[in-house]
């Protein structure tokens, strides 16, 4: 949301007038009394890596591997979970306009898939969100996050 948004209404009374931001003569948004209207020229989402951590009181091997299994297969973008009985990582990547964005859809994963892949009830206690040229440099360098190898469901 760009700060000319919450602008119009704020000023004049509290009639909302129609503003456009400009770029080389062409308007990227308009803002108008129905709300934001952005035009295709608006930055395109991006790719996050997320690390997820998430532990709790201690659960039986087989259920968190199977719950863990089921949210990599109704989460596709799942790159690899590490598992023990009482905590797990998850790792994937998620594309999402800005790290705004893809922490809060990362900080929902846990608790929204909790009930249909029979998930442990863990908290989170951990989240990493980076974009995709930091994971890299990272991997580049020999720091970070290592490779997501082999891809799947593994114990720690």
């Amino acid at each position: 949301m760009r700060r000319a948004c919450s602008e119009a209404t704020s000023r004049g009374g509290g009639v909302p007038r129609a503003l456009s931001a400009v770029a080389q003569g062409r308007p990227l948004v308009s803002v108008a009394a129905e709300g934001p209207r952005h035009d295709a020229t608006e930055e395109a989402p991006r790719l996050w890596h997320i690390t997820l951590s998430v532990s709790g009181a201690e659960a039986p091997l087989n259920d968190v591997r199977q719950g863990l299994e089921q949210l990599a297969h109704d989460h596709p973008f799942l790159l690899t979970s590490r598992y023990a009985n009482d905590h797990a990582e998850i790792r994937y990547w998620e594309e999402a306009r800005d790290l705004h964005d893809a922490a809060a859809v990362a900080l929902r994963l846990w608790g929204e898939h909790r009930q249909t892949a029979k998930l442990p009830p863990w908290e989170i206690v951990g989240l990493e969100v980076i974009d995709r040229d930091t994971y890299h440099q990272r991997i580049a360098a020999g720091h970070g996050p290592l490779p997501a190898t082999p891809v799947g469901v593994h114990p720690f």
